[in-house]
Formats: structure tokens, C-alpha cells, sequence
């Protein structure tokens, strides 16, 4: 019987770890809440109207369609046997389980309202593709309706955008939603003038991009103060509802009107880590993250591997790695390689070594800031180290030449490609909320 290897989570982890097995003598499973591969770094531009959601989120099926040693399988891991080695799923309308030798965990990461979840329901995160067509929606949808509106505060409110953290995803998001303002929808409306948006970045910490250096973080400062953006920094968020946000400074608390509102502070690990620490003894971190032993795996657990942003893993400078993409590429890579070592009989147990390959953001077109190493660019020389990266870590060729031709109407000319919003995207999300499960609730009418 070939050696079974059960893969949680389709993200870069999991999906650089089974590409990394093609060749090797194992029976693959994979299992993944969706029926796609998502690239996170490119969601804001959904959200945004630059790209389709099909351009960050190719099929799993069609990415994996020539690796003949995987079974591919939908659903949500819900519980680990670690005794029996037996992972319990939720799938659509149907529960079943999957038997392993080792298990590779890659869950990704859950947006974290540090307490509040209930802020969900006016600001949603950034982390999956209902996000992005929900704010896609909410975004466009706000031009629209401050467009209808006959008094000034009711405009103004409409016509003013916060969003909620100041590293990469915040920074990106602001950018763009100040390029539309100003540069794409300026004369297409009647009744409202888009240049006098107002739109905020608030971040309790006292930087933009802290973790990019000092010099990197006041440029990008500088170059969303010049498209237009209100930079609010030492800014706490206490308070989130449907027609405004609160924020409390060293001047005291101060409540900001707005439809729409961003969230994209914080992230925390699924409900699978904390299960998964249960079973195991390990220990996790205040986000939810697994500590994890040297070589990715979990004490006393050898066949149990934790990945990218679920993990725990102390870098060369003593702090937790981050949980960036190329954490999760490398450490799927030699979780491969330990699999593969013991089934040749090699030794293993090797530290998992991560090589920064450095950060990058885009501010607004042809602006961007890249620490790589010792090199800090900034301005157009960084957009296009980070254009170059992001098209060779698309998934599919389709995608990379769909995704350049968007790029070019929106940064060449001003266009959008894919501003199609409807009410569906705004208001889904509360509509199952309220209805519940779909599949458990036609399965309870049919019995």
C-alpha cells in the first residue's frame, strides 16, 4: 500500500508541498474548503474592479491535472485522530473521513477582529474571493448611491472610505480606491464630484508598512498623502456600525460617518490549530498559531507537519517567520523534502531554513516600495520588480496574460475591466447568516 499523505488547505503551503511530491511513491489527498487555489497578494485588485476573481483563483483540478497521485476533495477539516490518523471533514451536504500516514496542515489564516467579530458585518476583511466581490460591490456600489443622494452630509458619508490597517493589504487598498476616485470615475457621475472623496487609512501602530523599515515606510506615507489619502496613524478602532466608525487617539474618541469600511488588521489562525494543539499538546501563540519543532512538524508528532501562516517557527533573528507567501511556499517545499527522505530511508528531522526573498507593495500605479536584502527601492523601479514577481507567481499562463491586458487598461489608461457589482455580492453573506447552512437546511426539508 502506497504511504498516504493527507494535504489541509490548497493555499501556496499546501500546494507547493503536493507539487513537490509529483514524482514521489505517495497516495495524496487533498482537501480544501473551496474548488479553487486562491493568490491572496492580488485580491484587493477584485476587490477593486482591476481583475476577475478567476485570474486569482485558477481550479485546483486544472492546476493539478497532470499529477496523477492526487485525489482532490472539498470540504472543511473539523477534527484530527491523531491516535488513529483520521481527519473528520464537512462537506457539502455530506460528512466523511480520510485515513493518513502523514498529514500536511496549511489552513492559511482567518482575518482577526481582535475580539470584535461582530465589526464583520459592517467591515469586511480581505481573505477570501466572497470578501473581495462583497467589497467590490460595497465599493462601487457607494458611487452609486452617494450619485442619488440630495444633501451634503448624506454624500459625504457615502462618499468617504476607511479602511483599517496600514500594512500591505491596507496600504494597497487605499491606493487603489484613491486611483478611482480621483483618476478612473471623475466625470462619469452627475451629481457628485468622486475627487472629493475621503479616504482614510487608521492604523493603531505609529507606521505605514512598519515591518518595510523606516525609510520605505515614510515613503509610502508620502506617496498616499500625495493621491490623496488621510494617513491616521496611533488610531484605534473601538467601535464599527453601519453608518460609522469610532476611533480613540491621544485627543480622545472621535466617530468618523462612513458606508464603507475595509478591515484589513490582523489575522488569526482557523479552528483547526487550536484542535490540532489539543491533540497533540502543543502549544499556540496569542493569534492561534502552532508552535512547531525545527523541522515543521509537531512535537512528538514527526508524521503531523504545520505550514505557513499556521505555525509558529522561530526565524535566524529569533522572531516568529511572518506569514507571507514565501513562508508557506518554502516551508510546503521541505515538509516534501522530509516525506521523501524518510520513504528513501534518508535521515530526517532537517531545520526548515527560510531565505527572505523580501517585501513589496504597490501604493498606486507605477508607485511601490520593495525591501529586498540591502536594496530598498521605491516609486516606479518597485512597481516593477513587484509586477514581475506577481505575474511569475501566478498560477497558469491563461491567468499571466489575462492579468497583464487588465493591468495595461488600468494602469496604461484609466479604466476598470471588472467593475460589475451586484446586490447578491453587497448582501449574501448576511442573507445566509440569517437563512443558515443551505445544504443542512434541504436536507433536513427532504427527509
Amino acid at each position: 500500500m502506497r504511504h498516504r499523505v493527507v494535504v489541509v488547505g490548497a493555499g501556496f503551503g499546501g500546494l507547493f508541498a503536493i507539487k513537490a511530491l509529483r514524482r514521489a511513491d505517495v497516495e495524496i489527498t487533498l482537501i480544501n474548503g473551496t474548488a479553487y487555489h486562491l493568490f491572496q497578494p492580488l485580491l484587493y485588485q477584485v476587490a477593486t474592479g482591476i481583475l476577475s476573481e478567476g485570474e486569482v483563483a485558477p481550479p485546483i483540478r486544472e492546476v493539478l491535472k497532470r499529477q496523477k497521485n492526487v485525489d482532490v476533495r472539498l470540504g472543511w477539516v473539523n477534527d484530527v485522530d491523531v491516535e488513529n490518523k483520521i481527519v473528520s471533514v464537512n462537506g457539502p451536504g455530506i460528512d466523511y473521513t480520510v485515513e493518513y500516514d502523514t498529514l500536511i496542515v496549511a489552513a492559511g489564516a482567518s482575518q482577526s477582529y481582535f475580539g470584535n467579530d461582530e465589526f464583520a458585518e459592517y467591515a469586511p476583511g480581505m481573505k477570501s474571493i466572497d470578501d473581495a466581490l462583497e467589497l467590490r460591490a460595497r465599493i462601487f456600489g457607494a458611487f452609486e448611491v452617494a450619485d442619488l443622494q440630495t444633501e451634503e452630509a448624506d454624500k459625504e458619508r457615502w462618499l468617504t472610505f476607511v479602511i483599517v490597517g496600514a500594512g500591505p493589504t491596507g496600504t494597497e487598498m487605499a491606493g487603489q480606491i484613491a486611483e478611482l476616485a480621483h483618476r478612473t470615475l471623475p466625470e462619469q457621475y452627475r451629481h457628485i464630484d468622486t475627487r472629493k472623496s475621503r479616504i482614510l487609512l487608521v492604523d493603531a501602530v505609529g507606521a505605514v508598512l512598519n515591518t518595510f523599515g523606516d525609510h520605505l515606510s515614510e515613503r509610502a506615507k508620502q506617496q498616499l498623502e500625495k493621491l490623496g489619502v488621510e494617513v491616521r496613524l496611533n488610531t484605534k478602532v473601538v467601535g464599527v456600525d453601519t453608518t460609522g466608525i469610532e476611533v480613540e487617539t491621544e485627543n480622545g474618541r472621535e466617530r468618523i460617518p462612513t458606508m464603507t469600511k475595509v478591515w484589513a488588521a490582523g489575522v488569526s489562525a482557523p479552528t483547526i490549530a487550536t484542535k490540532l494543539a489539543e491533540a497533540t499538546g502543543a502549544k499556540t501563540d496569542r493569534a492561534g498559531r502552532v508552535f512547531v519543532e525545527k523541522d515543521t512538524s509537531l512535537p512528538g508528532h514527526p508524521e503531523i507537519f504545520v505550514l505557513g501562516d499556521m505555525m509558529n517557527l522561530a526565524g535566524e533573528d529569533g522572531r516568529p517567520l511572518p506569514g507571507v507567501a514565501q513562508v508557506a511556499i518554502q516551508s510546503g517545499r521541505h515538509a516534501a523534502d522530509q516525506i521523501k527522505r524518510r520513504l528513501e530511508g534518508k535521515p530526517d528531522k532537517q531545520p526548515f531554513k527560510y531565505f527572505d526573498k523580501g517585501s513589496l507593495a504597490t501604493i498606486s500605479r507605477f508607485s511601490a516600495v520593495a525591501s529586498i536584502g540591502k536594496v530598498h527601492l521605491s516609486g516606479f523601479p518597485a512597481w516593477v520588480v513587484w509586477v514581475a514577481v506577481h505575474l511569475f507567481y501566478l498560477v497558469g499562463f491563461k491567468n499571466r496574460v489575462t492579468a497583464v491586458l487588465h493591468w495595461a487598461v488600468s494602469f496604461l489608461g484609466r479604466g476598470r475591466s471588472e467593475r460589475v457589482a451586484t446586490q447578491q455580492q453587497a448582501f449574501a453573506r448576511r442573507a445566509l447568516r440569517l437563512y443558515g447552512d443551505p445544504f443542512k437546511r434541504e436536507a433536513e426539508e427532504t427527509r
